[in-house]
């Protein structure tokens, strides 16, 4: 009983105002292991965020042995519990965790996908690919994804990296930009040839840094206009890439 009063007590310090106790909470919370998680669960779905956050602490302090208890919430009906509980799975970095979060891509609400997708970048797992391929088209978290999609560098991104990199959300095309370079397939680089004349300089830059990682000659001519680049930055990275391809100046 005596347990049991507290797990009650610590529960109740993950409502207070004071930040130190809240953590304290958690992680006395999170050493008491799988007796103390019924309590916690209910917490998963309380209206205050910063309730929501430091239960979701506590839980993940448990370790491993809570990881398809969480894989079961991402079941629940209430969309914070499914968001906490995709947060809880993407800071355990297990492996098991990788297909209920790709499902989760899927989620009727942003919250839940926007944590599945930082969830995901927290695993790293290929596995992952064909699924964030997919979020892509996702207006919520394409942004998010492209930035994952670099991270994990596969191969099999590269078709929708490009469609990325020619259509209209300049951060998505930041990052295939810069994703296709770390990829490395030759597919990327006419569009990447393409993307010099890009209205944004970040996008410019990064697709003049992946040409000069895909090492592709053909890439010259395109990157010689970028010498003179309104950008400053754009006009060292162009002359960069240039060397790297053996490019020498014709004038002294």
């Amino acid at each position: 009983m005596e347990h049991t009063d507290r797990i009650s007590q610590l529960v109740s310090a993950l409502r207070d105002e004071n930040e130190a106790l809240r953590d304290h909470a958690a992680a006395s919370l999170g050493q008491m292991g799988m007796e103390a998680l019924p309590q916690l669960m209910a917490l998963l779905a309380d209206e205050d965020v910063v309730i929501r956050e430091a239960t979701t602490s506590a839980i993940v302090r448990m370790g491993p042995v809570v990881v398809e208890p969480m894989i079961e919430a991402m079941q629940d009906d209430e969309w914070s519990v499914r968001e906490q509980a995709a947060s809880a799975l993407g800071k355990l970095k297990d492996p098991r965790g990788v297909e209920p979060l790709v499902k989760a891509l899927k989620d009727r609400d942003g919250a839940v996908r926007t944590a599945a997708v930082w969830a995901l970048e927290r695993l790293g797992d290929a596995r992952a690919v064909p699924g964030l391929v997919e979020a892509l088209t996702d207006g919520m978290v394409r942004e998010d994804v492209a930035r994952v999609l670099k991270k994990i560098g596969d191969v099999r991104a590269v078709e929708a990296l490009i469609d990325g990199l020619m259509g209209n959300n300049w951060m998505v095309r930041r990052h295939a930009a810069e994703a296709l370079g770390k990829i490395g397939d030759v597919r990327g680089v006419e569009p990447l040839m393409g993307a010099l004349k890009d209205e944004d300089w970040l996008v410019r830059r990064n697709a003049a840094e992946s040409l000069a990682r895909l090492g592709d000659r053909r890439a010259v001519e395109s990157l010689v206009p970028l010498l003179e680049d309104e950008n400053e930055m754009v006009q060292e990275t162009a002359e960069g890439a240039l060397g790297s391809l053996g490019w020498k100046p014709t004038h002294p």
